[in-house]
């Protein structure tokens, strides 16, 4: 049986670099693209509990919440069109994912991020000015475009900007700025609930700009990265100047010699998303998609987008669940602090097992408390509602130390250059196609499961960590160019090489290989 054991890569794989200004201000700028997703599905949730929204474009939600007394505690917020609202996002960011795919290699990673930050930035005016649902719904898909473009390009720029052995921490910032951005929503959120009338969701909805802005000005002075340079054909000595500077050193033949292998290879390639169905890319193929596909179903989405509304169900009133919300970011957000610490220390696959573990134990704690304490009618003691809450805490700083970080920091990293833009946009779409349906689908879900809806993300949680356990390797220290020696070694994926005679991990012909 084959089990995804640690590989001692490290040994003569390592460049030179240190941590520089010009690198660790790039990386901050691109990482911030982070809080356009974290503020979004942080104000998703808080907008839709509040009162004023609800009655101007969810009459029907905001009855069953007020005067519908008969109605069970499960299925108050259970309406189509509000999870509409949520999942149509989703559905733009897909398409948009795939098209930021052909951006981000023929153009650069930089116009991708300033691209995303300018249709978010149209997406939150827009939204801020909504007079009737179809122009709220036509905000949240241009706020979609942006969110496709920058979660497809802002990985990748950390990726390859980042030395190699601290390309963990890096790219944790991507995960820390959605969680910082997730904090932001809520306090905004909490403030807004208090105003009257309709000028509340209006400038919680609007607020949305201000990271879109700092994104694209930040954006501006931006330095594209080496690998993109010599991929699209810019002179080399240019590149390799930019690699020292980045790198802090002088001696960077190494790594430029790699680049410019990588590159070669990757312009043999005219179709990169017909390429990564070859067998020789199946280790790739299947993390692109498996990956971004358990990282929805731990469950984290349904507290992202609806923690206000699983806190009212469980019997809070709106202003203490949006504060128990924005107690829940900053806790998350703390742990993600952690995770960038310990992630090139502990490596990639602990963190993945610590983190499922504890996942799966509060979920399953959190569907045993509700089904013998929280019936259809009513509300929850406060002790047991306190419970509840604080579990849902530890099950999200779990998610903020774990899947929420290295879901995005693995996937950039195991990628050849050839295929990396088709392969992070599958990436970047499948997250998102799992989004909508379950941002969709959940509300109902909650209505008809009750309880069991935390039991069954818990089995999900399961199966994830069996398969990171047997079938991903680790990844800390290893070169992003030299990243085909994890599959190499590997108990399971080395058939795939050996049975294609793949001698070197960038050699690369014009006819496929079989």
């Amino acid at each position: 049986m084959a089990v995804g054991v640690a590989i001692n890569t490290s040994e003569g794989l390592q460049y030179n670099g240190k941590i520089t200004w010009l690198v660790t201000l790039s990386c901050i700028i691109a990482a911030s693209g982070g809080l356009l997703f974290g503020y979004d599905t942080g104000v998703t949730g808080g907008v839709t509990s509040m009162e004023s929204f609800l009655k101007k474009f969810f009459p029907g939600v905001y009855i069953n919440m007020k005067e519908d007394t008969k109605l069970s505690n499960y299925c108050k917020f259970d309406s189509q069109l509000l999870t509409s609202f949520t999942s149509s996002l989703y559905i733009s960011a897909l398409i948009a994912s795939f098209l930021a795919a052909t951006v981000t290699r023929d153009y650069g990673r930089k116009p991708s991020i300033i691209i995303g930050g300018v249709a978010f930035l149209s997406g939150a005016v827009l939204g801020g000015v909504a007079e009737n649902i179809y122009m709220l719904i036509i905000g949240r898909l241009l706020l979609g475009v942006g969110i496709g473009f920058t979660n497809q390009s802002v990985p990748l720029y950390l990726s390859e900007m980042a030395p190699p052995k601290f390309r963990g921490a890096f790219n944790c910032g991507f995960q820390l700025c959605i969680g910082i951005g997730n904090v932001v929503a809520a306090l905004t959120n909490y403030g807004t609930e208090k105003i009257k009338g309709d000028l509340g969701w209006r400038i919680s909805l609007g607020m949305a700009a201000l990271p879109a802005l700092v994104l694209i000005v930040g954006a501006l002075f931006l330095p594209e990265t080496p690998n993109s340079l010599i991929q699209r054909g810019h002179d080399n000595e240019k590149a390799k100047r930019l690699l020292e500077k980045i790198r802090g050193f002088d001696d960077v033949q190494e790594e430029f010699d790699d680049l410019v292998t990588a590159s070669k290879a990757s312009k043999a390639i005219k179709h990169p998303f017909k390429r990564i169905l070859l067998r020789k890319y199946r280790p790739q193929l299947v993390m692109s998609v498996a990956i971004p596909f358990f990282q929805q179903v731990t469950g984290i989405n349904v507290i992202s987008f609806y923690a206000p509304i699983l806190f009212m169900t469980i019997g809070s009133g709106v202003s203490a669940s949006l504060m128990s919300t924005l107690v829940l970011g900053i806790v998350a957000t703390s742990m993600t602090v952690v995770s960038s610490f310990v992630v090139d220390k502990l490596g990639r696959r602990a963190i993945f097992h610590i983190g499922g573990i504890t996942m799966f134990t509060t979920q399953m704690m959190i569907g045993g408390v509700m089904a013998a304490k929280f019936g259809e009618h009513g509300a929850m003691s406060q002790g047991y509602n306190i419970l509840v809450v604080a579990l849902i805490c530890i099950y999200s700083c779990a998610f903020a130390f774990s899947w929420g970080p290295l879901g995005w920091l693995v996937t950039s990293e195991i990628f050849p250059l050839e295929i990396r833009s088709a392969a992070q946009s599958i990436n970047v779409g499948v997250s998102f196609f799992c989004s909508a349906v379950i941002s969709q689908t959940f509300l109902a879900m909650l209505c008809h499961l009750k309880y069991a809806s935390f039991f069954f993300f818990g089995v999900w949680v399961v199966l994830m960590t069996v398969f990171v356990y047997f079938l991903l390797p680790e990844t800390k220290n290893v070169p992003i160019e030299k990243m085909d020696i994890i599959w190499k070694k590997h108990n399971f994926w080395k058939r795939f090489y050996k049975e294609n005679k793949i001698q070197e991990p960038f050699l690369s012909s014009h006819e496929p290989i079989a």
